[in-house]
């Protein structure tokens, strides 16, 4: 158990506050399927993708919040989560562009986790956010599903936790993470993520 008051992290360290939220009926969100809605944003499921191809995505929705558990992964480690009959992954598109990634996990039903869930930067800001989970809320609620969960942190977009809350998640547990720093172990580009500074 950590202490209350400070704890000094080991330099190569990097340590954040991880909040656990959860909805454990549909909501309204999720049954909103008006034609504008549907229009904004697209789901694209992708069925044993190409290691490559997801390790692209994954930096570039990511790299910026330290998102880097995947990229460690070995080839056979990360076929075995993305090739899992129990893994959905999305592409979310617009007007044919790209613009996000989602997965699914659904190895623990009745529960389903959102264990990604990311607009790509360029895509930030425009109002595309609401319309992605909502598509991606259809999903999870649309296989007997008592609870669908996810947690971010405070390394994450800025927005991202009222966001989820906003969605009709709610907080229900806070963890803390320590890892080494993905940079120092060359996971991610030393430029990665200039708001937490490498300290070695």
């Amino acid at each position: 158990m950590i202490p209350d008051g400070y704890t000094d992290l080991a330099p190569g360290k990097i340590a954040s506050v991880v909040t656990y939220l959860e909805m454990l009926e549909r909501p309204p969100l999720a049954d909103v399927s008006s034609i504008e809605m549907r229009s904004r944003v697209q789901l694209r499921q992708v069925q044993n993708p190409n290691l490559d191809w997801y390790r692209t995505l994954y930096r570039r929705a990511g790299a910026q919040w330290f998102w880097f558990s995947r990229l460690e992964m070995t080839d056979e480690q990360l076929t075995a989560v993305l090739h899992c009959s129990t893994s959905d992954l999305f592409v979310a598109e617009r007007e044919g562009s790209e613009i996000g990634i989602a997965e699914l996990d659904r190895s623990e039903p009745p529960s389903v986790e959102i264990t990604s869930f990311a607009l790509f930067p360029e895509s930030i800001g425009k109002g595309l956010g609401r319309s992605f989970m909502t598509q991606l809320l259809d999903r999870a609620w649309s296989h007997s599903t008592a609870r669908v969960w996810l947690h971010t942190c405070n390394l994450d977009g800025p927005a991202a936790l009222t966001f989820y809350m906003k969605c009709g998640f709610r907080p229900y547990k806070r963890a803390i993470e320590v890892a080494d720093d993905p940079r120092i172990r060359g996971i991610l580009p030393e430029d990665t993520a200039p708001q937490v500074p490498i300290i070695r």
